[in-house]
């Protein structure tokens, strides 16, 4: 029953939130920030969607600057949490985990915001909050994939999704680390947590309205959808990064040892060797030298 009720919770804060971004929408039109722009959309997560998230995190980031809260604190509040949702999700409270997870994730977003507000932002805070990104994703699919152990089927579609996860995270550090420009792709991380987070939210309301008896099986619907799309369009979007990455480092290789060639000086042309005298070239020229001994002798 507290799964029930904490989803339907979750669910009405968001209808709530849907509904005060759509009178902001009529009184004052989108809102935009350039945060969102910089992360651009994807045909998994729409641009206002994304707005819609940032403009309801403002107050509470406001909030957090009030109370002397600074980014690196958030982090390791939404690091704790993940890991209170992961065991929650181990037990089957899902839930639970999804009130849990939505609070983590929005501290996940709230600390670049409020470094950015704070002006702290930082290469080491950036790491920093990469690092628990990872954490977080790694013991929120750790907790799913305890719960589903003696769910074939569940559990390699939950370690798939945990390596396109990986993976999508890894080619996008490759890419920046080699100054190189690859497709923003799908499934990113802010895609994966509201995918898996749903999913987690909508189990104890399929299950609450699934016939008597089929609730255990009709409950593995949502997750089997939800982490299907995310295993899925992760991996092919790590795969086309990491195929559009090589493409681009081979042709910066290419055009650099293009370059080189170019500026190399040139070397100059070798002298040819003098050519080999025959026995008649040798003849004539012995024959050559005595005449002109005996003409001088004469004169």
């Amino acid at each position: 029953m507290i799964d029930l009720v904490s989803s339907l919770a979750l669910l009405s804060l968001l209808v709530a939130v849907v509904a005060a971004y759509g009178v902001r929408l009529v009184l004052r039109g989108e809102a935009h920030y350039a945060r969102v722009d910089a992360a651009g959309s994807s045909p998994l997560l729409g641009r206002r969607l994304m707005e819609m998230a940032y403009w309801s995190l403002q107050p509470i980031a406001r909030f957090c600057q009030r109370l002397g809260m600074g980014p690196n604190a958030i982090s390791f509040i939404s690091m704790g949490l993940a890991l209170v949702a992961a065991t929650a999700l181990a037990f089957g409270h899902f839930g639970v985990a999804a009130v849990i997870t939505a609070v983590a994730s929005l501290g996940d977003a709230l600390d670049g915001l409020v470094a950015r507000n704070t002006g702290v932002a930082s290469d080491a805070g950036e790491v920093l909050d990469a690092t628990i990104d990872r954490y977080f994703e790694g013991v929120f699919l750790s907790g799913l994939a305890i719960f589903y152990r003696d769910d074939a089927i569940l559990l390699a579609l939950v370690l798939a999704a945990l390596l396109g996860s990986f993976m999508v995270s890894y080619a996008t550090a490759k890419a920046e680390a080699c100054h190189a420009e690859v497709p923003r792709g799908w499934m990113r991380r802010q895609e994966r947590a509201v995918y898996l987070n749903v999913g987690i939210t909508i189990v104890p309301i399929v299950a609450a309205l699934a016939p008597t008896g089929a609730s255990i099986a009709w409950a593995k619907v949502p997750m089997f959808a939800v982490l299907g799309i995310v295993a899925f369009f992760s991996n092919v979007s790590a795969i086309r990064r990491l195929y559009a990455l090589t493409v681009s480092l081979r042709r910066r290789d290419l055009e650099k040892a293009g370059q080189a060639e170019k500026n190399e000086p040139k070397a100059a042309a070798p002298t040819p060797p003098a050519p080999t005298p025959t026995p008649i070239s040798a003849a004539a020229a012995a024959v050559s030298s005595i005449r002109t001994n005996v003409d001088r002798r004469a004169s």
